[in-house]
């Protein structure tokens, strides 16, 4: 499908991280929280403020008016030079907050190379697709758990439409209507339309592939399957978190009807930088005009011959080509100067079984980062930032990282050094 997109779509799409996960490594995106409001309340979200560690959808740490979203905009782009999309993703939803409009408005004038997307549950996508399409917004997001009445009505608690507050099945009924009116008259528009489905084992588990394939049928580009985070505080707390075998397993049947979204960091409505490196504390609270003070870079090289042991997530030893959480087998390489020896492997395979999210995925990934105790670094397609932090807290640098083993151990290599190097900054 995206030999047959316009040319002006085509050059977004390419330096789109979300929509093109060959771009994701290389460009940056910039959430903007400007929209406090929401219009239906899921059983899934929480939507908690000022939680600069925990990473995903609705929580921000600071609600921006308009004019300071693009202040703030000026100010990160200076820093962030690979910075090639912009977006406004909560922490409510968009389209029920009037902000978001003023907000793109004012970013279309200032900042026309950038490229606008919006999240959104959907509920009033069809009526403001006119609307985002004049403002230049050629990429959105349509939260889509369920196509059928029954599956989705014990997916939120309330729907909010035209000033009533519907429950049940008659509210499941208007989200579900409107959300696939509002994917069809998006795609009909010329936006590319991502379908996010949460997936939550023994609800809409079953039922995704038929999202898929709805999603499909009404123009929608790409699907893209989240994994169900029980958050506490809402109705789902207690709900199992699917494993990634089940999430890969529903990815690989949906992938025959329409592509799918592997890379997704299920980022936070005031995320910034590449999507492995969340930048979103780094700039949290900065206002117009004001400038943290930047220290010098002092460093020192490391003296003699050094040795560095690596370990990679592959699953042929030729290609790095696995997310960290989802490796069964770790190889491990020895670099010596020139040479790159291969050593035994790691095999964690036990911990496969475990859920993607909730007390036991965290015991998951401390065996993980247990069994590595004796490599300098670990190379993988992906991370996710708790086991980040806890590779880290082992003295463990992670490395995304992707095509040739040997080519990527050897850039491994390199970078170790330098943050070795590197006393202080």
């Amino acid at each position: 499908m995206a030999s047959d997109l316009r040319p002006d779509l085509k050059a977004m799409l390419e330096t789109h991280p979300c929509y093109n996960e060959c771009a994701h490594r290389k460009f940056a995106r910039m959430h903007l929280p400007v929209a406090p409001r929401c219009n239906i309340q899921c059983n899934y979200c929480n939507r908690k403020y000022d939680c600069t560690n925990e990473s995903r959808p609705g929580v921000t740490s600071e609600v921006l008016t308009p004019k300071q979203a693009v202040d703030k905009v000026r100010y990160v782009k200076e820093r962030v030079p690979y910075l090639s999309v912009i977006g406004i993703a909560g922490p409510g939803d968009p389209l029920a907050n009037e902000e978001t409009f003023q907000t793109l408005e004012l970013l279309k004038k200032e900042f026309p190379e950038m490229t606008l997307c919006l999240s959104t549950n959907g509920l009033n996508l069809p009526e403001n697709v006119d609307r985002l399409n004049a403002l230049g917004v050629k990429f959105v997001t349509v939260t889509m758990n369920a196509v059928d009445a029954e599956v989705a009505s014990k997916m939120y608690e309330f729907v909010r439409y035209q000033g009533t507050k519907y429950q049940g099945i008659e509210a499941a009924e208007i989200l579900v209507k409107k959300q696939q009116e509002g994917i069809r008259k998006a795609s009909e528009a010329g936006m590319l339309v991502k379908v996010n489905s949460v997936l939550v084992p023994g609800i809409n588990s079953d039922h995704l592939p038929e999202v898929a394939k709805r999603a499909k049928e009404l123009g929608a580009y790409i699907v893209n399957i989240l994994p169900l985070i029980p958050v506490p505080g809402t109705k789902f707390e207690s709900m199992r978190a699917p494993t990634s075998k089940e999430r890969k397993r529903l990815q690989d049947e949906c992938e025959v009807d329409i592509r799918q979204m592997r890379h997704c960091r299920q980022c936070r409505a005031d995320a910034i930088g590449l999507l492995g490196e969340d930048r979103s504390a780094e700039f949290a609270h900065i206002t117009c005009g004001e400038e943290r003070e930047e220290g010098e870079r002092m460093t020192m090289e490391l003296e003699g011959d050094t040795k560095y042991r690596i370990a990679v997530a592959t699953s042929d030893g030729k290609e790095v080509d696995q997310h960290f959480g989802f490796a069964e087998v770790f190889r491990t390489y020895v670099v010596d100067g020139t040479n790159i020896i291969e050593e035994e492997r790691i095999d964690v395979t036990e911990q496969q079984e475990i859920p993607l999210f909730g007390p036991g995925h965290r015991t998951k990934i401390e065996a993980t980062a247990e069994k590595l105790k004796s490599v300098d670094a670990v190379i993988s397609t992906k991370f996710g930032l708790p086991a980040i932090e806890l590779l880290r807290e082992e003295g463990i640098i992670p490395i995304e990282d992707g095509g040739d083993v040997r080519e990527a151990v050897r850039r491994a290599a390199g970078s170790i050094f330098k943050e070795r190097s590197a006393t202080f900054e």
